[in-house]
């Protein structure tokens, strides 16, 4: 299990950094197209749009896996031994829970949806089920770093990541 979560998290980790090169590109664009050019692009504002929609998504999933994501912890920092086990434990249960719930079969049940109204972006012509497939491919996957967290491996940075401070 850990060769697969170190595999997705090199995969997801890149990702995040192209998927955000992009989006600074798209918005510089629109800033020197507007006011250096007094022609502003037509597609750079959606392009941003999406870009961080699958940016914020896929984010969380990372956060998730890096043990950065919101949360409270005051509980969990009071309790020790079996109490923060079962804890723990039941934490993770609940993040599958909404993960497959809310992420797989929701975002699911829109990206089908979009895709049988022929939902079409207004510039690109691209279609909006193609943007909210991040949705139910982000739940899965953290589904499955919860599965690995529940299995032992601990939700923090990857060890080839920099830690702030060290």
């Amino acid at each position: 299990m850990k060769k697969i979560t170190n595999l997705l998290d090199a995969v997801l980790k890149n990702t995040l950094i192209v998927l955000m090169a992009g989006l600074v590109f798209a918005v510089s664009w629109q800033v020197v197209s507007r006011y250096i050019f007094t022609s502003p692009s037509s597609w750079t504002e959606e392009v941003a749009r999406f870009l961080l929609i699958w940016v914020g998504v896929l984010g969380a999933a990372y956060a998730f896996r890096t043990g950065v994501h919101l949360g409270l912890d005051v509980l969990p920092k009071k309790l020790s031994g079996v109490s923060a086990q079962i804890l723990k434990l039941f934490i993770l249960l609940m993040v599958i829970i909404f993960s497959v719930a809310v992420l797989v079969i929701g975002g699911g049940n829109l990206v089908v949806l979009t895709w049988e109204l022929k939902q079409y972006s207004a510039v690109l012509g691209l279609p909006i089920a193609y943007v909210y497939s991040i949705i139910p491919v982000a739940g899965l996957l953290i589904c499955l770093y919860a599965l690995a967290a529940a299995m032992g491996e601990e939700l923090t940075a990857p060890e080839d990541s920099a830690q702030p401070g060290s």
